[in-house]
């Protein structure tokens, strides 16, 4: 890469830093004096049940400042750096520059559903999407993006988020530009939006509850006996959930399924 050509990648990771800076803030607003709220999520609450399909670390940004806090130091190895992310314009560097016009169009997207919802329940609600990001051996990989907004400042006003960044690349290597927002604690919502250019009519597959708890164990690899312990429900209860998980999606085994969740926007 010549420097002409590194400059042009560099003035377009800075343009969309200045992008997720100003669509955040404009979110921030629509919040402000709206649904004031004090509390805020904890970071293990969320770490302790991160989905983990494959390498993963998260990281805290400080919207004020757009700082980074509480990084997990297994971003080092996954993407070959020297030292620690210090503010949100490290991480914008590692994407891939293709993928940034769809990265803030994937934001906007979570954020105007978000808003939908309704802003007095932005703290019990994550949303994930899929893009490319340079890892240590200067190729780029498929990684799952996960939001969650921690805590708000007494205005009503979101102050920190939780990022979680997981490599897919052995699951799948094409991003299905799917938006995923979910509910967590006493939130159930599970939307999907769709931002591919090919795939508006995708079908729509609901699942249950439980189905989705059975999918995220099975993702993990645990076996029917390991799932039924965690959930507390019998093996042969597994198993018809799983046979369930089949049929919806049209998978032959267990890891087509979960290449054809990925593939839907379920995972």
């Amino acid at each position: 890469m010549n420097n002409e050509e590194y400059q042009a990648i560099y003035t377009k990771t800075q343009k969309h830093h200045q992008l997720f800076a100003d669509l955040w803030e404009s979110y921030g607003e629509l919040a402000k004096n709206n649904y004031a709220l004090s509390k805020s999520n904890p970071i293990g609450k969320y770490v302790a049940d991160i989905l983990a399909l494959g390498p993963f670390y998260y990281y805290v940004i400080h919207l004020d400042d757009y700082s980074l806090s509480h990084i997990a130091e297994r971003i080092l190895p996954i993407h070959g750096l020297n030292d620690y992310p210090a503010v949100l314009q490290n991480i914008v560097d590692l994407i891939h520059p293709d993928d940034l016009d769809f990265v803030i169009e994937a934001e906007k997207a979570a954020i105007d559903k978000m808003a939908t919802i309704g802003l007095q329940h932005q703290l019990n609600l994550k949303f994930s999407y899929c893009f490319r990001m340079r890892v240590a051996d200067s190729s780029y990989h498929l990684f799952r993006h996960q939001s969650i907004p921690l805590a708000k400042d007494e205005e009503g006003k979101l102050t920190t988020t939780l990022h979680i960044h997981t490599d897919i690349q052995h699951i799948t290597r094409e991003n299905n530009r799917i938006v995923l927002v979910q509910g967590v604690g006493e939130r159930t919502d599970c939307c999907q939006i769709d931002l591919s250019r090919r795939g508006l009519d995708a079908p729509k597959i609901v699942l249950t509850k439980r189905e989705q708890e059975v999918l995220a164990l099975l993702a993990q690899g645990l076996s029917d006996r390991q799932i039924g312990k965690q959930l507390f429900i019998s093996d042969h209860t597994v198993r018809v959930h799983r046979r369930n998980l089949l049929r919806k999606t049209g998978s032959h085994s267990s890891g087509a399924l979960i290449r054809r969740c990925f593939d839907l926007g379920l995972l």
